[in-house]
């Protein structure tokens, strides 16, 4: 008899968007392990093959793209398989004080981290791409309610995209396509080293999180498997904190 799992995702199809490194490497990985076949993403395409590498099974494939190009995204919609589960993950991290934010510092974020996946998510809807009862996971994080200095446009960036997804819930509930964000506190990625703060800053700092550390990419990863998989069929237009107890600053 089958072991019974709920967290499987045997014969889903899933795509991870910025699964070159970081975290979505980590979420491609695990879904894999766990038996989906997955659609990589991102601009990079070394990196994305270093990615299929390390992937469980067979059956998966990447399309390169920079979601931030309508005709890299019109390629994507082309090629992409119809899917049972989207984890929008691709972003940039940005820290510039509030007096010195130009129109091209609001740009340069907003437009991957809120733009980009708005639009690849109404061009995957248009083409037809989710199937009926998926998950769509979008990786936000706590910067959208837990403040710090030079830290501003990110942070709207992410409580942008919090409030989209909980519209997004609501007009995707009647094909029961489920739709929740993640949002992590500070978690060990390239990202979090950043002009201004040092990798000693940060090691110092994590020990103020009550579990005396930063998190993991694949601690992310397995709280993701579990909204993709049918574990979580009860939940839509959530926005699940993930800090190791951290829940009031970010940094320092």
């Amino acid at each position: 008899m089958e072991q019974f799992n709920p967290f499987s995702l045997n014969g889903k199809t899933v795509m991870v968007t910025g699964a070159s490194s970081g975290i979505g490497r980590a979420i491609a990985v695990a879904c894999s392990k766990m038996g989906a076949h997955v659609v990589l993403t991102a601009r990079n395409e070394q990196r994305l093959q270093e990615t299929m590498a390390q992937l469980d099974g067979d059956g998966h494939s990447y399309i390169v793209a920079d979601l931030t190009n309508s005709t890299h995204v019109s390629n994507l919609i082309d090629q992409c398989p119809k899917l049972d589960g989207v984890v929008h993950n691709a972003g940039v991290g940005s820290r510039v004080l509030c007096k010195f934010i130009s129109n091209d510092d609001v740009n340069n974020v907003m437009a991957p981290n809120f733009e980009a996946p708005v639009m690849l998510q109404s061009a995957l809807l248009q083409g037809g791409k989710i199937n009926k009862a998926s998950s769509i996971v979008f990786i936000a994080s706590r910067a959208a309610n837990a403040p710090s200095i030079g830290n501003a446009i990110y942070s709207a960036s992410k409580g942008a995209i919090i409030s989209y997804s909980k519209c997004l819930a609501l007009e995707l509930a009647p094909r029961k396509i489920r739709v929740n964000c993640v949002c992590p506190a500070m978690v060990w990625t390239d990202l979090i080293i950043q002009d201004g703060v040092t990798k000693e800053a940060l090691e110092e700092a994590q020990q103020r999180y009550p579990l005396k550390r930063y998190g993991q990419p694949e601690d992310i990863a397995y709280l993701v498997i579990y909204l993709l998989s049918d574990a979580s069929a009860w939940m839509t237009g959530s926005s699940l904190d993930i800090t190791g107890g951290g829940e009031g600053t970010l940094v320092l």
